[in-house]
């Protein structure tokens, strides 16, 4: 079958101008990325504790400055959804911090109840809503910085999202399930089976027309956001898919795990239009070297990580491809993100690489970098 006219220019565009470099960002694994709505500047948070933001200047990323504060890892961080300037991150630490560009500085720091894995921004701007590894979703006034909700869950919360219309409420959790919740009522709606195994991440396109979900199972499957039914599964990834990104204009899908690359597709037909490759997982290195170690080689691993071993790191070692990987370890450590600003281009790219390289790694397909 021949390709679309767009397939070929897209591929054609990777092919000439796609390059990739490697920026020193942090002490410690990089465990979140993503750009501010207007595409200019680039977040990442780390182990080490802190938040870095990169500018996207003419020919080059620049660090502009560097976030202190929590007193444990940045596991999330994410965007004011139309301010350019404001960013919130979340923490083992029990806080959100919402931070200032403009002056550099925390403007709030909120206490939470449990240690936190997740976080997103809500398309209004009013709310911001936090999950812990307790599986409880905080939901916060983003003016008063108050809780204005809080909601304890029987099953395993792998992500959260608002859809683009900010009247629904999105959960993925360990049972392959989709939770839709109405929002701001917070009553169920529908819980959609999705996958046979863990459904790890979820992701909304900014048209507003579908939604990805990726899966221990290693499928992405795309979603129509009015019919809620799947329209398309992209299988080219091996290992559990850990974070999905649209671009500004939601024509492409890129998608990330332990394998050495990131899938980019385009959406309304699933077509492959660009790999990039990277040379760490876009995973923690203590899961994927787990399967043949001793005890004294786990522990070690460990330590140079960073990362205390927990009951479940020898299951999930034992060879996790597909459904057998732990859904909830490296969720944290993983990101990826496409650009959003319609001025920068749909374009560039950019995912967190992992310790002990300390690095982001960012592959543009224009003339930048």
């Amino acid at each position: 079958m021949a390709l679309s006219p767009y397939v070929q220019a897209m591929q054609e565009l990777f092919r000439a101008n796609t390059r990739s470099r490697e920026f020193p960002a942090h002490g410690a694994k990089v465990h979140s990325v993503a750009w501010s709505c207007c595409g200019r500047r680039l977040a990442s948070g780390s182990f080490d504790k802190t938040a870095s933001v990169f500018l996207l200047e003419k020919d080059r990323l620049v660090k502009e400055n560097n976030y202190r504060g929590h007193g444990d890892s940045v596991d999330q961080l994410c965007w004011h959804p139309s301010n350019p300037d404001l960013f919130v991150t979340a923490s083992g630490d029990k806080t959100i911090r919402i931070w200032d560009v403009r002056t550099t500085k925390c403007i709030a720091t909120v206490n939470t109840k449990g240690e936190n894995i997740n976080i997103c921004w809500s398309p209004d701007g009013q709310t911001i809503a936090v999950g812990n590894k307790d599986d409880v979703v905080t939901f916060i006034d983003a003016k008063t910085h108050r809780s204005k909700a809080e909601e304890q869950f029987k099953f395993e919360v792998n992500e959260i999202s608002w859809n683009n219309d900010n009247n629904m409420f999105f959960l993925t959790n360990g049972n392959g399930c989709i939770n839709i919740l109405s929002y701001p009522e917070l009553k169920p709606i529908q819980s959609i089976n999705a996958h046979p195994s863990n459904c790890i991440c979820i992701k909304f396109d900014p048209m507003g027309k579908y939604f990805a979900t990726g899966s221990a199972d290693a499928l992405v499957s795309l979603w129509d956001v009015d019919e809620l039914v799947c329209v398309r599964c992209f299988s080219r990834l091996d290992w559990p898919v850990r974070t999905l990104s649209f671009s500004h204009d939601g024509k492409m899908l890129a998608s990330a795990s332990e394998d050495h690359f990131i899938d980019i597709a385009e959406v309304e037909t699933g077509e492959k239009l660009w790999e990039v490759q990277c040379e760490s997982p876009t995973f923690t290195p203590v899961t994927t070297k787990m399967a043949n170690t001793t005890a004294a080689e786990k522990q070690a691993l460990s330590s140079s990580s960073g990362f205390p071993m927990t009951p479940n790191d020898t299951a999930a070692g034992q060879g996790t491809r597909g459904h057998n990987a732990s859904p909830r370890l490296g969720m944290e450590e993983c990101s990826v993100s496409i650009g959003q600003g319609k001025d920068v281009g749909p374009l560039l790219t950019c995912l967190a690489v992992p310790s002990p390289l300390s690095q982001l790694h960012v592959c543009c397909s224009q003339k930048h970098l």
